[in-house]
């Protein structure tokens, strides 16, 4: 609203309703949204980190300490709050790993900026936070150590490391075993020569039943299918696999058409015919040599009988993923019409088979010699367990191709950011002016994972971080927290690894949203969304 100098009408610049939000307010209130999601997932970082239980609307349970998860899941109102959620998205997708780690440092910056913003103007601080963040990045890759793409013993180590934080750290050796043959059978090198990994190529079947250890690596493709008819063979050994996008019935004219039939005899031969196109579709695909056909589209009743007789394991409504994951398991080409289908066009399994797992008949692909798609067999005794190994294995993928990709990795244990902190004090000094005091509380802000690390293990965070400073501070840039002892030791010797991306996505993703939160000083908000009330605190959703 303008002013109201003398009789004159107010004039309205925005609509009613709508809620303003200026200068400190609105920047104390951004904040305290952004601490308040960080604090909700705090408590999870790290091997002595603990869960959480997310109860959504529909009363369905989710039990992890996956930072991405649990972000996901919870309902969040605020603008702010949802900004740093983005980071733990952003993190996800970048690295698979580190979710909790970015958003937490996301937290941790912006609360070190809100007791220096009575002095510091923002901008000031987002420069010096710009600066410590370069810095930062530049320690990180110093202290970085390559890895060798045939250095299994290494992928293994960064695969329980990335396990150790997670529920099924306790099944971490069957696991990690797991996910780096997995990664490994998918990699392949471009022309480059550098190492690619699709991940899409990893698919992950979960079935209730047996034990966490029973879960498999299949070189191949399972599918949650059964064969389309039960004379069909159960197994087939050397397998020569079609895969079709067409469907293996009578098309149902596109126009309302009518067939006049004016004497019993014709309606026989149009039956035949129908026959005839049936009996043509699957001789056309053992014409090929073909002797198992998964097809993305239906298959007639009849045709299932004469493939049947044929002694043609068939599945049909294949999914298109999965049609992509036997191409490339198999070798074979996606056909969309039954009478192009040549031998060419078939590839290769040493054995399809269907099994039965629990209550359900799957069919496995397998022995595929030039397999570039594999499955994982999940098993574990209830739903929650399943889920939460199939979220375990998901950030394991995620390090193992990022350290394969990148080819770099760092100890873990707060090792690197004590070590960054360590390093952005001395070069605040250089600095000078009052970005110093920025970097400085960039430093602080980055002790928060060592210390997290420390108070979840209920160790004494402050005994704890003197410690690693005086280590760091004396070149021990390995020194790391060891939380089953307490103690300060040098992590490489207990094999805590990350890859270098891991630490560096979190660093850039959490400046960046902490800075972009810091230069808002308005909050003009529209009438239908209002602003949750009240104060900090993790229940403020």
């Amino acid at each position: 609203m303008m002013g109201n100098q003398g009789n004159q009408q107010p004039i309205y610049i925005l609509k009613e309703g709508t809620q303003r939000t200026k200068g400190r307010s609105a920047q104390n209130n951004n904040i305290l949204a952004a601490k308040a999601v960080a604090e909700a997932v705090r408590s999870t970082l790290g091997p002595k980190g603990m869960d959480k239980m997310l109860v959504d609307s529909m009363g369905d349970v989710v039990i992890t300490n996956d930072g991405a998860t649990i972000l996901k899941e919870i309902d969040v109102a605020h603008p702010a709050a949802k900004m740093i959620i983005e980071v733990s998205k952003t993190q996800e997708s970048e690295v698979g790993d580190g979710t909790t780690t970015s958003v937490v440092l996301a937290g941790a910056l912006l609360q070190k900026a809100e007791d220096l913003i009575e002095d510091v103007h923002p901008t000031i601080i987002t420069q010096g936070y710009r600066l410590a963040l370069d810095k930062a990045l530049e320690v990180v890759r110093g202290i970085a150590q390559p890895i060798k793409a045939d250095d299994m013993q290494t992928l293994l180590r960064i695969a329980k490391t990335s396990m150790a934080s997670k529920g099924a750290s306790a099944y971490s050796e069957v696991l990690a075993d797991v996910t780096v043959r997995a990664v490994t059978a998918v990699s392949e090198k471009d022309h480059d020569g550098k190492i690619t990994v699709d991940k899409d190529a990893i698919k992950v079947e979960k079935k209730t039943g047996g034990s966490v250890q029973d879960t498999e690596l299949v070189l191949g493709v399972i599918l949650d299918k059964e064969r389309a008819h039960s004379r069909m063979p159960k197994l087939v050994k050397d397998a020569k696999v079609a895969l079709l996008n067409a469907a293996l019935e009578i098309k149902k004219t596109e126009v309302d058409a009518n067939i006049e039939i004016t004497e019993p005899s014709q309606f026989q031969a149009f039956l035949d015919e129908e026959e005839k196109t049936l009996r043509r579709f699957v001789d056309a695909v053992k014409a090929t040599g073909a002797n198992v056909l998964f097809t993305q589209k239906g298959i007639d009743d009849l045709a299932q009988h004469f493939l049947a007789k044929e002694n043609i394991f068939a599945v049909k409504s294949v999914s298109e993923k999965d049609m992509k994951k036997l191409a490339r398991a198999t070798g074979a080409k996606v056909v969309s019409n039954v009478k192009e289908l040549t031998a060419s066009d078939l590839g290769a399994a040493g054995s399809v088979e269907q099994r039965k797992i629990g209550d359900d008949e799957l069919t496995f692909v397998t022995e595929c010699p030039t397999a570039k798609a594999v499955s994982i067999m999940v098993r574990g005794g209830t739903e929650h367990v399943i889920d939460e190994v199939e979220r375990t294995l998901d950030d394991a993928i995620g390090v193992v191709t990022t350290a394969l990709k990148d080819g770099w990795l760092v100890v873990g244990a707060g090792a690197p950011e004590i070590e960054v902190a360590l390093q952005l004090r001395r070069y605040a000094a250089s600095v000078g002016g009052r970005e110093q005091l920025a970097i400085e509380a960039f430093a602080d802000a980055v002790e928060v994972i060592p210390r997290t690390l420390a108070e979840n293990a209920g160790l004494d965070a402050i005994n704890v971080l003197v410690d690693l400073r005086s280590a760091h501070e004396k070149g021990q840039k390995n020194a790391g927290i060891n939380l089953d002892s307490g103690k300060v030791e040098d992590m490489s010797k207990y094999f805590v690894l990350e890859p270098l991306r891991v630490k560096t996505q979190a660093l850039q993703s959490a400046t960046e949203v902490a800075t972009m939160i810091l230069r808002i000083d308005d909050v003009i908000a529209a009438k239908e969304f209002s602003a949750p009330k009240g104060g900090g605190g993790g229940e403020d959703f």
